[in-house]
């Protein structure tokens, strides 16, 4: 089957289409940032033509917003948030996100860091549309995390005296700053380390 046959084929399913689209897009921007995003790239990465592309995103930002609602926050949700509401002992959930974070994140991240984050500082100056979808992450996060705290404290499991709201708060940049840690210095091993004073830092809360 050659490129213009297998083209056709991909755009006769449009979610497919779309969901090729999202995927090389997001790996562009991983790599090199919304800004350094080349839709020449996305679409050598996905064999399709402009006119598939310009069909499901009207423009570089429309895309770029994409990846944040339909990639980014739904993958936060589902390697940090499920798995926290899900945890019968919420002290012991964060600990196990946090254990087990280098090995299910992509090995990507040791070179380039956390996507969110990148895009926070690299956007949020820019641009309000951007800035207003990466808040809303990180206030889904710092929420599902403090519901989680909230939850062990009505178990007896956490120190009456711990401020929920700021400890949440503090987890989520602790993490961020141990990932940017690990990304300055190429080394999984940072993460790890920076991961087990974290987690020392969450089992010092228990009553």
């Amino acid at each position: 089957m050659d490129s213009a046959q297998n083209v056709t084929r991909i755009e006769r399913n449009p979610d497919q289409t779309r969901a090729r689209i999202l995927e090389a897009a997001f790996l562009e921007m991983y790599r090199n940032g919304f800004q350094g995003m080349r839709l020449d790239e996305v679409l050598k990465a996905t064999d399709l033509t402009k006119g598939a592309l310009y069909h499901h995103f009207p423009s570089k930002k429309a895309l770029g917003y994409a990846v944040v609602d339909e990639v980014i926050i739904p993958t936060m949700e589902a390697m940090w948030l499920q798995p926290l509401k899900n945890a019968t002992d919420p002290l012991a959930g964060l600990v196990t996100v946090i254990e087990q974070m280098p090995d299910n994140k992509p090995p990507e991240m040791i070179e380039y860091g956390c996507p969110l984050n990148n895009l926070s500082q690299e956007m949020s100056p820019l641009d309000e549309g951007f800035r207003q979808r990466l808040d809303y992450a990180f206030r889904v996060w710092h929420d599902v995390t403090q519901e989680a705290l909230e939850r062990a404290r009505l178990q007896g499991t956490l120190r009456d005296d711990v401020d929920c709201d700021e400890t949440a708060t503090f987890i989520m940049a602790a993490l961020e700053g141990c990932i940017g840690i690990a990304k300055n210095a190429q080394s999984v091993e940072r993460l790890h380390v920076c991961n087990r004073g974290l987690i020392r830092f969450i089992e010092s809360l228990r009553s």
